[in-house]
């Protein structure tokens, strides 16, 4: 058991211990009551129906006393400490969880792009949704349930001793035994447990991938293949499962067969006393309603630490997923951004996505003024959008540094850097919210007037006025209801509304038809007047305006200029744009 997993999740713990306690010692309560069944039964028949000096009736008012003060016990007291010992239970449980999926929210909002790069959704739902939701199994069975069950246990051995000290010895000497077989088995069911979780974690990531790529599987006709390989996963979970199966129910087999010959032991013993006369009948009944009320707690016991092996290993693996390392982190004394001028200067940057890498950027040198337009040209894996991903620290440069207005990006608090850069990507994502939501991302608290002017702005308010809601419609998962060019104009829209002053184009304009580029171009110069601006364009026709166009090849920079010096050079740029031209 990973001893710093369980740690950091006392830590959510901790905060409600108070009532984690009070729901224990109401749950002394709700379980010590029903301990008085077998004593209630052994006065009954020791006390009053063995009672040779009364007579019938005598008999009849003292058994009706005694049972009108236990139904008063268990029908007027044992039902609100029930409720109150659940609702208590449910309700801490439930806090922690929310806090820790808080917590996860927050940390994954946090991690690297590097990050979910190479880790896939549905995994990641899977320990948020699924796993986080097994933790609670530990603070309800672990934290309550357990030590419940075990005072239960030793009370009800308590009782039993002041009855009969050597039967109480034979109804616990298979203890031992119980306790060499959990510890046999539950130890090879942890780590079953674990590889279950993962065999489940890889089904949900699989299932979340292919029913986002539904569209490639239908035209290319691929249904019977994609069948084949969520059947193998499928049935990788499916083999997990029946190993954990099999293993769970050798120990249930082995454990139940020890609690089940207990009471046989007690009986067998028992019987002889009664019948050799040093034990009442009234006794040996109790006797063995008490074994019920030991071995029942006793096999609760033994599914608990099913339940808790499993809960550890969801704990573990929650945790796996929260200690996950953040790549861009803000220095201790980091500052607060103001709003930037955008004068930027890279200095010497080279980067690489991981150590054994090579380096994707070599030695960009390039001095940008406050308002300027710069365009990045260049075949694809040149680096261009690389080198303005560095810009809002979605990564940071491995040597040299990139500055605004003379200070060194990884000086600011990361977020307030953000607040000054808008970016337009190829494939902007929408949330599946409302038109006015997904261009209020851009200024939460902006009002619907504001919304609509940044939409008058981005060109985007005619055609969202024709949608069948307008500003109010839902726009689906990932934007699905709109087409490229509509998308495009609501993620500049939002940037209208952000209103910042340096802003990012990364091939916004190139998977779309002439008229959806005509508009979005309009809109694109627009929002660029007095900001200082980076395109990275695919087709050059959309960038001669710029004030400086570099051209980017493996890594470095091979030329800078305007679109009519570059081609007065008849150099690598020239060689691009006749190229397209004679295409076009």
């Amino acid at each position: 058991m990973k001893m710093s997993s369980i740690k950091q999740y006392m830590e959510f713990v901790k905060p409600y211990k108070w009532k984690i306690l009070w729901t224990i010692l109401i749950g002394i309560l709700k379980f010590g009551i029903p301990l008085l069944i077998p004593l209630i039964l052994k006065y009954v028949i020791d006390d009053i129906i063995g009672h040779n000096g009364w007579n019938t009736n005598e008999k009849l008012s003292h058994l009706f006393w005694i049972m009108g003060g236990s139904f008063f016990i268990f029908l007027v007291l044992r039902p609100p400490i029930e409720y109150i010992r659940q609702y208590l239970a449910q309700w801490v449980g439930n806090k922690i969880l929310y806090d820790i999926r808080d917590k996860l929210f927050g940390h994954l909002q946090n991690l690297s792009l590097r990050y979910y790069a190479s880790t896939k959704t549905g995994e990641i739902i899977s320990r948020v949704i699924n796993d986080v939701e097994q933790t609670k199994n530990f603070v309800m069975t672990g934290l309550m349930n357990v030590w419940l069950d075990l005072i239960t246990i030793l009370i009800a051995i308590g009782i039993m001793l002041t009855m009969d000290i050597w039967l109480t010895i034979v109804a616990i000497i298979l203890f031992p035994l119980f306790g060499f077989s959990i510890k046999f088995f539950f130890s090879r069911l942890r780590e079953l447990t674990r590889q279950r979780s993962q065999a489940l974690a890889e089904v949900q990531g699989h299932l979340h991938e292919r029913v986002q790529g539904v569209p490639v599987t239908r035209s290319f006709a691929l249904e019977d293949y994609e069948q084949e390989q969520f059947n193998v996963r499928n049935k990788s979970f499916l083999n997990k499962a029946l190993e954990h199966t099999t293993w769970n129910a050798k120990t249930f087999a082995v454990t139940n067969t020890i609690t089940d010959l207990a009471p046989l032991l007690v009986i067998t013993f028992a019987g002889y006393q009664v019948i050799t006369d040093n034990l009442t009948l009234g006794t040996m009944v109790a006797f063995v309603g008490y074994l019920e009320r030991v071995y029942s707690p006793l096999r609760r016991l033994i599914n608990s630490s099913t339940i808790l092996i499993q809960s550890i290993a969801s704990i573990d693996r929650v945790f796996e997923l929260m200690n996950e390392p953040y790549e861009i982190v803000d220095k201790p004394n980091a500052i607060k951004a103001g709003r930037l001028n955008g004068a930027i200067d890279f200095e010497n940057v080279s980067f690489k996505y991981a150590e054994e890498d090579s380096e994707v950027l070599k030695g960009i040198n390039l001095r940008v003024k406050q308002g300027e337009t710069i365009a990045f040209v260049g075949m694809s894996g040149g680096g261009k959008s690389t080198l303005i991903s560095l810009i809002p620290r979605l990564y940071d440069v491995t040597d040299g540094a990139i500055k605004i207005d003379g200070i060194d990006l990884r000086d600011f608090v990361a977020r307030s850097l953000r607040d000054n850069i808008g970016m337009v990507l190829q494939d902007n994502i929408l949330f599946s919210d409302s038109v006015a939501e997904n261009i209020r991302m851009g200024n939460p608290n902006a009002t619907d007037e504001e919304v609509i002017q940044a939409a008058k702005a981005a060109n985007a308010h005619d055609f969202i006025q024709e949608l069948p809601e307008g500003y109010a419609t839902l726009v689906g998962e990932r934007g699905v209801k709109l087409s490229g060019g509509q998308k495009q104009r609501i993620a500049i829209a939002r940037v209208f509304l952000k209103n910042p002053p340096i802003l990012i184009f990364d091939e916004a304009t190139s998977a779309l038809d002439l008229e959806s580029e005509h508009m979005i171009q309009e809109a694109v110069e627009k929002l660029a007047s007095d900001r200082t601006t980076f395109i990275v364009a695919h087709r050059l026709a959309t960038i001669t305006h710029a004030d400086r166009i570099v051209v980017i090849e493996n890594g470095k920079i091979t030329e800078i200029g305007s679109h009519s010096e570059l081609m007065e050079k008849k150099g690598s740029y020239y060689d691009l744009y006749q190229v397209q031209h004679l295409n076009d």
